[in-house]
């Protein structure tokens, strides 16, 4: 009630009650009120429909219960619970470590911190004791991520007791930053505003210094100008848009964290995804298995190794045996199993001693396990390429046989085979460790390795995925495909989603290709070489790209490159190694079954289904958001004309006015306000996602939408209207010449009751005239481009059923206004002849006739440039 058009209508009240009017005064006041209230409605059922919406994806923790590893809600941990932490993800509550495996935190929520700490469950010296609770190393905090490693720890506070409880309670609430649509939505209501107050002023000194009507009756005619410029239903509306774009998205597995998110995905022109999960069903299974030496009986052996250096676990459900964790890892988990191993003794009989968890920069994990004779193993997994530059050796029948230059080529070359073919490829390898280097540097245990064999993983792509990015390219929406995977892997994915030409030839033909035209298939190393100049060059003129083998400042980097071309990025991300990509992207998207609690924090837009294709339909409501904006912009704009001609009627005729100005709030917030919000709930056009990007400057508010509402569908509405009020007079017997020597008495209030009876008996007519328009501007006003009775039915009753709502209300709003004795006195209407709707239900048709032919023009003009 204090933005700037209320601020507007507060002094037009006060003029009205300067000019001897209070009950206009009044009513000027109570529409401020009224729509205040309205407002806040609307935020309020946004904000609560964010806050269901939220509680369909609860946080999730692992809690150890009656000896089982479970996975609950954060909101059931309480003081004794033993929690299972992992990079990603975020503390739940503060807990005392009591197992950590190269455990770094990201503070930076409590201290502000920018580079991660490391922690440890060793004691703390009696000394330390005294130390702050966030300095203590042996303690994870809640709120805090973690950014590498894995633990497991003792809850001892939740909830308001920990020490992000104390923080927050003495941290004030911050205000938020303005979206790009409340900064647009802020300009339009400025320059009408600035509108509305110079026509006012105009019209006020034109009228008393070269009319010659008194300086009263000059206020009052300002005042009508000014609130018949003011959009009153302007801002609720745009909430109610944005509202109902976030119920919808919900309802095809998007969930919104900002509500001004909605409207940057309507610009967006550059998608970069993650391959896995996204683009393909993240359902991994090993399909394939490659040794140094075939037939040496090590196929098992390259299965029990892979398992013991791994994170998943087996629990039995009611389906039988299922694999808790990571994708891939539980793929080698269950492909042990349909060997007839059995992962969970295994890793009982060889219990860990160490672990280097995985590292997207070294692109591998190990562990050391110890055996029953109390030997120590180190085992690494991981990229191939990454972890046969670390082996010395193979396996071999007869023991480990050196990895020369020919034997080191032939199992980079069987990764090659493997990864175009779409497989993703794990090298495994092993060492035997010392008991005194057990606590040695990754660099010294992950030296002189062992190679045992490559694992080949599927991930079927989605189905969905090549027409949801067809319907992307359609859309002038680049889709670029940003990945850890190996380079020839990313190469054979993308071909089969289109992203790239279908192969042609062999593995050998497809590492050939993809050497002859590196600039399709990029890789992290490639990327670096680069320089800022050559990657914009790149980006601009290449696009169709993939990058492969990204490390997370790499994605950043391209992120950022694209957004300094102009464009506006989407981006989704699963993992912490992906967050900042996800900040720094317009629309971060984080997904929703596999991402990390950092990942989902990021990002704007959480993906319930890991699904790309939902991603389009994301994009598809982000369109209609902007589209619908424009829409109910034209239909507010366009009631304006006919509300400000009979004041300027009054002037240069000098007749009575056709509409007082309770009859024009009346008409902008009694009847077309549903409508309006009718136009805010209209689903994407069939169109939506054939048409090129919206550009991020682009005004709402542009010269078409002012043409088409001012000079096309306005004008129209006001010959109508004015058309309308004449033939009333003319159908009382009334004269040119008699209406205009009636004019000063009806201003002045000494016109007799009946010449009075007659002046609502027209403007009775008038303002229905006015109202049977706007429903030809409100169908109109459904499409910018498709003629409104193009392939006329009743379709949109079923896609739109509050546009009949709409038409109803106004409807009977007006009968209601007109013909209820109390409403009508105080409006100054009074019920007209049945007969004159007879050239009064034609208005809509006609309204609509003009604005189709004008869609046609433009649409031939469009044709023809």
């Amino acid at each position: 009630m204090l933005h700037f058009m209320a601020l507007l209508l507060w002094v037009a009240g006060a003029l009205a009650f300067a000019a001897g009017m209070p009950q206009l005064g009044w009513a000027i006041w109570a529409v401020v009120l009224i729509n205040g209230l309205f407002s806040f409605w609307q935020e309020y059922q946004a904000e609560r429909t964010l806050a269901v919406l939220r509680q369909a994806l609860p946080r999730r923790v692992r809690v150890w219960r009656d000896g089982q590893l479970l996975e609950l809600t954060a909101e059931v941990l309480v003081p004794g619970d033993r929690i299972a932490l992992e990079e990603g993800d975020q503390v739940p509550a503060d807990a005392r470590l009591i197992d950590a495996n190269a455990l770094s935190l990201d503070l930076a929520v409590l201290t502000g911190e920018s580079l991660p700490v490391a922690r440890h469950a060793r004691p703390i010296p009696l000394s330390r004791a005294i130390l702050p609770m966030r300095e203590q190393a042996n303690l994870v905090l809640a709120g805090t991520t973690v950014a590498s490693g894995r633990a497991e720890a003792l809850v001892y506070a939740t909830g308001a007791e920990t020490e992000f409880g104390h923080v927050a309670g003495l941290t004030a609430a911050t205000e938020r930053g303005a979206s790009s649509l409340e900064r647009q939505v802020g300009r339009i209501v400025r320059t009408i505003s600035t509108i509305a107050v110079s026509m006012g002023v105009l019209s006020f000194l034109l009228s008393w210094l070269f009319v010659g009507i008194g300086p009263l009756e000059s206020l009052v005619f300002a005042v009508g100008i000014l609130v018949a410029n003011v959009p009153e239903g302007l801002l609720p509306t745009v909430t109610l848009a944005l509202a109902i774009s976030v119920r919808r998205m919900a309802g095809q597995r998007a969930l919104v964290r900002r509500l001004s998110a909605v409207e940057t995905l309507g610009s967006v022109s550059v998608i970069c995804s993650d391959k896995t999960g996204t683009l393909t069903c993240n359902r991994m299974e090993v399909q394939a298995t490659w040794l140094p030496e075939p037939g040496t009986g090590l196929d098992a052996g390259l299965l029990e190794q892979a398992c013991l250096c791994s994170n998943a676990h087996l629990e039995r459900g009611r389906g039988g045996l299922r694999a808790i964790g990571d994708p891939t890892e539980a793929a080698l988990l269950m492909a042990a199993l349909e060997r007839e191993l059995d992962p969970t003794t295994l890793q009982q009989r060889y219990p860990r001693r160490r672990e280097l968890p995985f590292d997207s920069h070294r692109r591998r994990m190990s562990v050391v396990v110890e055996s029953a004779e109390g030997t120590l193993l180190a085992i690494t997994k991981g990229a191939p390429v990454d972890v046969i530059e670390h082996c010395s050796t193979q396996v071999g029948a007869n023991g480990p046989v050196p990895l020369n230059g020919p034997l080191r080529q032939r199992a980079l070359g069987a990764n090659d085979d493997l990864a175009a073919q779409g497989y993703r490829v794990l090298a495994v390898a092993r060492r035997p460790v010392e008991a005194h280097r057990l606590e040695a540097r990754a660099e010294e245990l992950e030296r002189g390795l062992e190679l045992v064999g490559l694992l080949a993983l599927y991930d079927p792509p989605r189905p969905e995925v090549p027409d949801a990015i067809r319907q992307c390219h359609q859309a002038g929406i680049r889709v670029t495909m940003v990945t850890g995977d190996y380079g020839l892997t990313a190469q054979a994915i993308a071909q089969q989603f289109g992203l790239l030409d279908p192969p042609t030839g062999t593995a050998a033909q497809s590492r050939e290709a993809m050497a002859a035209d590196p600039v399709r298939v990029i890789e992290g190393p490639q990327l670096d070489r680069l320089s800022e100049v050559q990657l914009r060059q790149l980006l601009k003129y290449r696009h169709r790209l993939v990058f492969a083998r990204m490390a997370p400042e790499q994605k950043l980097r391209l992120v950022q490159a694209y957004r300094a071309l102009g464009e506006v990025v989407a981006v989704t991300g699963d993992g912490v190694n992906d967050a900042p990509a996800l900040r720094a992207a317009d629309v971060g998207l984080a997904m929703g079954q596999v991402g990390t609690d950092v990942a989902r924090e990021a990002a704007d837009i959480v993906l319930l289904d890991d699904n790309f294709a939902t991603i389009v339909s994301a994009v598809r409501y982000g369109r209609s958001v902007v589209a619908n904006i424009s829409k109910f912009l034209t239909y507010i704009l366009a009631s304006n004309v006919p509300e400000i001609v009979p004041f300027l009627a009054m002037v240069a005729w000098r007749i009575p006015a056709a509409l007082t100005v309770l009859q024009i709030l009346a008409v902008d917030l009694g009847t077309d306000l549903v409508p309006a919000l009718a136009l805010g709930a209209e689903p994407p056009e069939p169109g939506a996602m054939r048409q090129r990007p919206r550009r991020r400057d682009q005004p709402l508010l542009n010269r078409p939408l002012l043409l088409r509402a001012y000079l096309v569908l306005g004008l129209v509405e006001a010959a109508l209207a004015m058309a309308a009020y004449l033939l009333a007079w003319r159908a009382q017997g009334v004269s040119w010449a008699e209406l205009q020597a009636l004019a000063p008495q009806l201003l002045h209030g000494t016109a007799t009751p009946f010449d009075r009876a007659m002046q609502h008996r027209a403007s009775a007519a008038t303002f229905t005239t006015i109202v049977l328009a706007q429903v030809g501007v409100l169908m109109a006003c459904r499409s910018e481009s498709r003629p409104a009775l193009q392939g006329v039915g009743l379709g949109w009753m079923r896609t739109n059923p509050l546009l009949l709502v709409g038409i109803g209300s106004e409807l009977l709003i007006t009968a209601g206004l007109i013909t209820v004795a109390p409403l009508a006195a105080v409006l100054e209407l009074a019920p007209f002849p049945v007969a004159w709707l007879g050239w009064m239900l034609p208005v809509p048709l006609l309204v609509v006739l003009v604005d189709d032919a004008r869609k046609r023009w433009d649409s031939a003009a469009a044709t023809r440039a």
